[in-house]
């Protein structure tokens, strides 16, 4: 009750900060705070969705079906502006896992393992194993799933190895996209409407195993369950019930199927990621009206397939006397496009690719008001669950509670969140490296291509999302913004220098 008085202490002189210049630093209000409002450790549900955007009907896509998600997020907090670190996989689960920013981790892609490259650091789930729990990994927590195993109490859990796809047909065609693509890998078609039950596919087979696991815990000691999904990233190839439960002819376009105006020759990327699939058309060449309306419906579907796993899950927390003890977390690794400016997929620094949902439930925590438009980070779970259990915070983390938010959802937090986006042609080449760092703040998002050996500003972006909410026009440019981008500039270097002090000092 003493923290509760305190956050609303403070409401009145929190909420009169709105802009830029006189919003408090998310470290202010911490401090303020005393944020550890956990007196007990509880259980922690931590459920991770691959290329899950926030594409869900409680964020108010009511095309989509997700009457699972949605319901826990009714009976908890959902954040309508949570960013992720990185807009690819392995980045930003490093970046998650380890409470770290993207620029400190220096991981930028796919091919580094957090073991290798920060064996020093603990993980959340290492975090939680010195502090007693029984931590457990089933389906795609880290992109290797070789990666940090020690970890978990016991070996990760990985449901399918392979393509992935359960028909023959699907199967003929990787094996002859192979022969005509040097870069085919397991990649068949990118879609797939198999006439079978969910545990035919991996993540059916993932939320089996979690509720095994849920229904032979040790009920002596707290347990942090991993659980990570595939779906929806490509191939879209959900069981075909999933299918039907859309009319393709009521699924919409993208609004804004063109390349934003004033775009930099960094802005964008070719989408090599869906162009690798059979049958896509290669080059520059265009995916076609009714090829890309198929591909958003199979988006969709597996949208929904995921739905009825985490659904799944939620009922076996329930069945086995959990729910009240459990911390149930539910988001996205990164954002995505599906035909908005001209692309798909993510790879680029701009909000689409990296916002997320992010649902969070606590016990005992039943706001009035079941959403917030406070920035958060993905970074800021570690140090979320940990406060919440009333645990010690690691000297290395850099990211913030955002602990009081779910008790006042008007709450502010953080004054910006952080992007970083490496092409790949960059990533691994330091002496040419150009780095896309990307800040989003309530009004703004601010994007710099930094040389890394120069720190040189190669190229600029601003979008106004009070005016261009789905980033069309770059008005870095306009001699109107100019103030506002020394100012957001000068926010972007203060951001960077501060992590840069933490990553020296540790």
């Amino acid at each position: 009750m003493k923290n509760l008085n305190i956050l609303f202490s403070l409401r009145t002189y929190l909420l009169c900060c709105i802009s830029i210049n006189c919003l408090p630093s998310s470290a202010e209000v911490a401090a303020t705070l005393s944020t550890s409002v956990g007196s007990s450790k509880m259980n922690i549900l931590f459920i991770v969705v691959d290329d899950l955007r926030p594409e869900l009907g409680v964020y108010g896509v009511k095309q989509v079906k997700s009457p699972n998600i949605d319901k826990l997020a009714q009976n908890g907090i959902f954040f309508q502006k949570a960013y992720s670190q990185a807009p690819i996989c392995g980045a930003s689960r490093i970046s998650v896992l380890t409470g770290m920013y993207v620029h400190s981790t220096k991981i930028y892609g796919i091919a580094s393992k957090k073991q290798e490259q920060l064996p020093h650091v603990d993980s959340l789930p290492m975090h939680l194993k010195k502090n007693g729990y029984n931590t457990v990994s089933v389906g795609k927590i880290y992109h290797h799933n070789d990666d940090d195993t020690q970890a978990w109490s016991k070996p990760p859990f990985r449901a399918i190895n392979g393509s992935g796809y359960v028909t023959d047909e699907a199967k003929e065609l990787v094996t002859l996209n192979q022969k005509s693509n040097p870069n085919a890998g397991t990649k068949g078609p990118p879609t797939e409407a198999a006439d079978v039950a969910d545990y035919e596919h991996h993540d059916g087979r993932v939320a089996r195993r979690a509720i095994d696991e849920i229904e032979n815990l040790d009920r002596t000691v707290p347990f942090f369950l991993a659980v990570g999904f595939r779906k929806p990233h490509l191939p879209f190839t959900p069981p075909k019930k999933y299918w039907d439960m859309y009319n393709p002819s009521l699924i919409s376009a993208a609004s804004n199927p063109y390349f934003p105006d004033n775009f930099t020759k960094h802005t964008m990327n070719n989408y090599g990621e869906l162009r690798n699939y059979y049958g896509m058309p290669r080059g520059r060449l265009e995916i076609a009206p009714d090829v890309a309306q198929h591909l958003k419906h199979g988006y969709y579907a597996s949208v929904t397939f995921i739905d009825a796993q985490i659904g799944k899950i939620l009922n076996a927390l329930k069945v086995n006397g959990l729910e009240e003890s459990t911390i149930v977390v539910v988001f996205g690794d990164h954002g995505y496009k599906l035909g908005e400016h001209k692309s798909w997929v993510k790879h680029t620094a701009l909000e689409i690719d990296s916002r997320v949902p992010l649902i969070v439930k606590v016990p005992n925590y039943n706001p009035v008001i079941k959403s917030t438009r406070s920035i958060v980070e993905l970074v800021d779970l570690y140090p979320t669950l940990l406060d919440l259990n009333a645990l010690a915070q690691p000297e290395h983390l850099e990211g913030e509670s955002f602990a009081p938010i779910l008790k006042n959802p008007k709450l502010p937090f953080k004054r910006a969140a952080l992007s970083v986006w490496v092409g790949k042609r960059y990533r691994y080449d330091i002496e040419n490296q150009i780095v896309g760092y990307a800040l989003q703040t309530d009004r703004y998002r601010y994007i710099e291509y930094q040389r890394t050996v120069t720190e040189q500003v190669v190229a600029r972006e601003l979008y106004d999302h009070h005016k261009d909410p789905t980033e069309n026009y770059n008005v870095v440019q306009k001699i109107n913004y100019k103030s506002t981008v020394a100012k957001l500039s000068k926010i972007m270097k203060e951001k960077l220098m501060i992590q840069k002090k933490r990553s020296d000092v540790k």
